[in-house]
């Protein structure tokens, strides 16, 4: 127990901000939440008429095996798990406008975090612009329902057509990110997509190594 928290303590920020992707990032800031949805089949909810507001394509899990510590992040791990989730037939990972990151505020978690999805979408040939997002910026790590919060910005995000902003007034000088597809927009925007359908990708790793992608995208009704 004494190990855990010191392992969880020494990434907290002193100044109390979370700043995802920063240079000015110190580590994250803890909050407390809850979150509900409900889940049905997709031909359930349109044969009993349920207003539906996004789509579940798949998802993924595995566990980043050994590494430095419990707070460690394994990019390799990573990796495997976003080529996993997007394991589709006929899904095309360029498709993928929006990534809900874990983004943590901490230094070396978000780094690798941003070199496993370049990396990821590198080996699919993808090279369409992709904004980032982390809803840990607005309310902090809600810790065991930081998966949900997620979850329910980005189905949001997908009703409304609208990409909500990151606000990273000082990107990492240790990413180059004019090199890269990746957007940090700093103001709310339409969310237009390349191919026609809007596609989220969301990431949620926890501590002791266990990591979450899900894809989803938005509900088009077959008129």
């Amino acid at each position: 127990i004494p190990y855990l928290a010191l392992s969880a303590a020494h990434l907290l920020s002193p100044t109390g901000q979370c700043l995802p992707f920063d240079g000015s990032a110190n580590g994250f800031v803890p909050g407390e939440g809850v979150g509900v949805v409900l889940l049905r089949p997709l031909a359930q909810a349109m044969a009993t008429g349920n207003h539906i507001y996004a789509v579940i394509l798949d998802s993924a899990v595995n566990n980043n095996g050994k590494s430095l510590s419990i707070t460690t992040a394994n990019k390799e791990a990573q990796i495997d798990l976003l080529t996993s989730a997007w394991n589709i037939p006929g899904f095309d990972p360029s498709s993928l406008s929006y990534i809900e990151t874990n983004g943590t505020g901490t230094v070396i978690g978000d780094l690798l975090e941003l070199k496993a999805i370049a990396s990821a979408l590198a080996c699919h040939g993808s090279r369409n612009a992709c904004s980032l997002g982390s809803v840990k910026k607005n309310i902090g790590h809600l810790l065991s329902a930081a998966g949900i919060a997620s979850f329910i910005k980005v189905v949001l995000s997908l009703h409304h057509k609208q990409i909500p902003p990151l606000n990273c007034q000082h990107p990492t000088a240790d990413f180059d990110f004019q090199k890269s597809q990746f957007c940090l927009d700093d103001k709310a925007r339409v969310w237009k997509s390349p191919q026609g359908v809007r596609r989220a990708g969301i990431n949620s790793f926890g501590d002791g190594g266990t990591n979450c992608h899900m894809v989803l995208e938005e509900f088009v009704p077959p008129y």
